[in-house]
């Protein structure tokens, strides 16, 4: 599970979680509580995704400092947990409860498309598994999945995959949807048929033969 170049830095003071949630590119995860983590119950099958487990945990639990672990190697690893707690975090009670607000706020983005008019959008995983796909946003007026706006470094070059690269299955496949069964009060009004935008040459509609045309030479 990629993350931003700062997710290797070590010397920060505030809480793993906090710090973890406050680098860039992270906007979209939540603080998971720390009760939850430490029921084993809610981990469980997780051990075996990650190397270094117990290590991986007691530095997302603040028990051993950044200063007690300068390995970007678990550091990298401890990412991946939080990644695959927090898919399973957000589709709690108050996992759900803490990406409304976040999703109230816009901290999500909007959708690209001209015609939602800034229509709030939701994290979502194409895939549940590790290291297949990175992070995308879903629309709930268009019904449309896009890649996140692109993460600029400290450097100023943009990260590639957008979001910085956070793995999707740090949100998976579920969240979204049941997020709108869930507040089912936030699900917008669809596109009205014949919305989608008409290519114009001078006034006048393009006919789709003229592309047919084009093509033929």
């Amino acid at each position: 599970m990629a993350y931003n170049e700062d997710s290797s830095a070590s010397g920060h003071d505030e809480p793993w979680i906090q710090w973890f949630c406050g680098l860039k590119g992270h906007e979209m995860f939540c603080q998971v509580e720390r009760a939850y983590i430490e029921d084993g119950f809610n981990l469980y099958g997780l051990r075996a995704c990650v190397s270094n487990f117990s290590d991986c945990l007691d530095l997302i639990l603040d028990r051993i400092g950044p200063e007690d672990s300068d390995d970007s190697h678990l550091t990298q690893s401890a990412c991946t947990l939080y990644g695959l707690i927090h898919a399973r975090y957000i589709v709690t009670t108050h996992g759900l409860d803490s990406m409304y607000n976040k999703y109230a706020a816009k901290e999500f983005g909007t959708c690209p498309l001209v015609q939602c008019n800034g229509q709030p959008v939701l994290p979502v995983g194409l895939r549940d598994e590790i290291g297949v796909d990175t992070a995308k946003i879903f629309c709930p007026k268009c019904k449309s999945v896009y890649q996140p706006p692109p993460i600029r470094s400290r450097s100023g070059h943009s990260s590639g995959g957008g979001g910085g690269a956070v793995d999707g299955a740090a949100f998976g496949t579920t969240f979204p949807h049941l997020f709108l069964m869930t507040f089912n009060n936030l699900v917008p009004d669809p596109l009205p048929p014949g919305s989608g935008y008409v290519p114009r040459v001078f006034g006048f509609r393009v006919h789709r033969s003229a592309h047919r045309a084009a093509a033929g030479g």
